[in-house]
């Protein structure tokens, strides 16, 4: 398996939207009320690779979408 990185999904209640760096890596942005966070994760135990592992295959549980819609929430994140 050598999938290519970036990957983007979000869930279906458009609440977190994910950008899969790699095997290891992710950013996660999280819509609370109407703030945007934005959130690094490093995979360094096994459920958070099997998480990153599931978001690569697109399971039910996440969407796939395009970097164009990701960048566009990325934009409501306070910095």
């Amino acid at each position: 398996m050598n999938p290519e990185f970036p990957k983007y999904r979000k869930y279906p209640n458009n609440k977190s939207y994910f950008k899969v760096l790699s095997t290891e890596a992710f950013e996660e942005i999280q819509v609370i009320g109407k703030k945007y966070f934005l959130t690094t994760v490093e995979a360094k135990i096994l459920p958070d690779r099997n998480f990153i592992f599931d978001m690569i295959e697109a399971n039910d549980h996440w969407i796939e979408i395009d970097a164009s819609e990701y960048h566009q929430v990325l934009t409501n994140v306070d910095t």
